[in-house]
């Protein structure tokens, strides 16, 4: 996949991904959240909870889900530890991690509490 293509392919997965979150209730707060320990595809907020969100797009949701590294986790976790740094309770703040999967037909899989595993 051209870079170009992949990149708006990402934004096309990320942006159903968010709909589906905004549909069961949820609000999107940030989008492509960049802190400097690098970048949160989607943060959204069910109460007092923060939802971390890496979304991964491929042919199936079995080669999107080969796509995430635990170099990639690291990274998430040091950004979603700079974003509750800014949050009213801190780093106290309940949080979740979810993997939202998006494979080539648009069907969209959520792995929620994915990082726990």
């Amino acid at each position: 996949m051209s870079g170009a293509r992949s990149y708006y392919a990402g934004l096309a997965a990320e942006h159903l991904v968010e709909q589906v979150y905004e549909r069961t209730g949820r609000q999107i707060c940030a989008r492509r959240w960049r802190g400097s320990a690098g970048e949160i595809d989607l943060v959204a907020r069910d109460g007092a909870e923060v939802i971390f969100i890496e979304v991964k797009q491929s042919k199936t949701h079995a080669m999107a889900a080969e796509h995430l590294t635990e170099r990639q986790m690291a990274r998430i976790y040091g950004a979603a530890s700079e974003f509750i740094g800014g949050e009213p309770a801190g780093q106290l703040t309940p949080v979740r991690f979810d993997v939202a999967l998006v494979d080539g037909q648009g069907r969209i899989e959520i792995l929620e509490n994915a990082f726990a595993a």
